[in-house]
């Protein structure tokens, strides 16, 4: 079946359709205070929040993949369930919808790598969604929202100033330990897997291709979060207010 008459594309409809009704839904919750006086930090609560909603589903969604059908962590490309690939369409809903919301709301200069980001999880989802191949690596990469779940707790009590709290304090172990479990360790095996797979297939190389260029970020991200949360006083001096990653 052509691309373009493909089922799974109003699976992507739906999915993005349904964050973008999510978003104008959790605009209507109260703002905090300090939150509510900056333009640009209401945008960026309003994106958190869709994040949040979607790490939370995709996380435990993931999880639940595995248990279901294990074979996900031996079989890499050939394991496929119904509710892997559902996921996978799911979750590139909402990379498509967050690109659109990041451009359309006028912050993708600031926000740039959460673009390159979301583009390269689209081409790596593309062979899932349309091929039917490597959605069991698929699920093995959203297993890294569990992690984002804290993540995101962060970076919001970081817009909102919250730092100074206990919750804040908790949260940052929390995250460091889940940011190992979910997101290091997921991404080192993928890797492994596609390095011994690359030579079978051009599909591989592509892939393995982006898993580095994911592997990089992570890494970059991981040290700017070691810096800010444990190393504060080696931070520089802000020069992007208005970053929207490096937080």
């Amino acid at each position: 079946m052509l691309p373009l008459l493909h089922p799974a594309l109003l699976l992507l409809l739906g999915a993005t359709l349904t964050f973008r009704a999510l978003r104008r839904a959790l605009c209507r919750l109260p703002l905090p205070a300090h939150v509510r006086a900056d333009p640009l930090r209401t945008w960026r609560w309003h994106n958190l929040l869709v994040s949040f909603a979607h790490s939370i589903v995709s996380g435990i969604w993931a999880l639940l993949c595995v248990w279901q059908t294990p074979e996900m962590l031996v079989e890499i490309e050939m394991a496929w369930s119904l509710s892997g690939y559902l996921l996978v369409c799911f979750s590139a809903g909402y990379f498509i919808h967050d690109t659109v919301d990041i451009v359309v709301s006028g912050q993708a200069r600031a926000s740039w790598e959460y673009l390159v980001h979301h583009v390269m999880a689209m081409g790596a989802f593309i062979s899932g969604i349309f091929l039917g191949r490597f959605v069991g690596g698929g699920v093995l990469t959203l297993l890294v929202e569990v992690s984002n779940i804290f993540l995101t707790i962060r970076m919001m009590m970081k817009i909102n100033n919250a730092q100074h709290l206990l919750l804040y304090k908790i949260n940052k172990y929390v995250n460091l330990v889940m940011y190992f479990l979910f997101r290091l360790a997921p991404q080192a095996y993928l890797t492994y897997f596609f390095l011994q797979y690359v030579g079978q297939r051009s599909l591989g190389t592509f892939l393995l291709g982006i898993l580095i260029m994911l592997d990089i970020m992570i890494l970059i991200y991981f040290s700017r979060l070691l810096r800010s949360d444990f190393c504060p006083e080696r931070l520089p001096s802000p020069q992007h207010k208005d970053k929207f990653l490096t937080e």
